[in-house]
């Protein structure tokens, strides 16, 4: 009964000691109290505003990365049509051409039979375009290996068409057209027909 009795007059003690002591002491007191308070909220926010200043301080001694050197402009319309021409095939040497077409056709093991050669001159655009139609017979993926290798030996051709046909269903080999041009400068005239 005397803890019961202790804890029940605590209040009333508490009273008793408030009122013998002075206001002002224990204004002070409670103020001492509050800022302890304070300033143990304040410790984490303060070593968190402490580890931005550092960081910010180590970015501010980290060197800038080098600045990206400029691109060179773009070409101009003039550069452009020079290397345009500059990738053009020589009209002169059609018939070489012709032979690396005919060689690479024999590496793939091919047989071309009469082609047809038409030439066209554009003389606006001071270009020369010898049209090739190639009859081909062999084995589809040989055909087109043969298609692939002359665009690889000869930049300036393009393949403008290829049409395959098989007579039977069993047969190994295919009939194929292939129709080619090679873009060329218009320096002299090329083989054919200049219409």
């Amino acid at each position: 009964m005397g803890d019961a009795m202790t804890l029940a007059t605590l209040p009333l003690r508490a009273r008793l000691l408030l009122a013998r002591v002075n206001p002002l002491v224990a204004l002070v007191l409670a103020l001492i109290v509050a800022g302890a308070a304070v300033q143990v909220a304040l410790v984490p926010a303060r070593a968190r505003l402490e580890a931005d200043y550092e960081a910010a301080r180590r970015l501010a001694r980290t060197p800038l990365p080098p600045r990206p050197a400029p691109s060179a402009p773009p070409p101009s319309s003039d550069q452009n049509l020079a290397q345009f021409y500059a990738t053009l095939g020589d009209a002169r040497s059609v018939e070489r051409q012709l032979k690396a077409v005919f060689a690479l056709a024999a590496r793939h093991g091919l047989t071309l039979e009469q082609g047809e050669y038409r030439t066209t001159v554009d003389r606006n655009a001071r270009l020369v375009a010898y049209q090739v139609n190639l009859p081909v017979k062999g084995s589809y993926g040989a055909i087109w290996q043969f298609a692939m290798d002359v665009l690889r030996a000869i930049p300036h051709a393009s393949l403008d068409d290829v049409a395959f046909r098989r007579d039977a269903i069993g047969d190994a080999g295919v009939d194929a057209r292939l129709r080619l041009t090679f873009y060329l400068a218009e320096r002299s005239a090329a083989p054919g027909d200049a219409r």
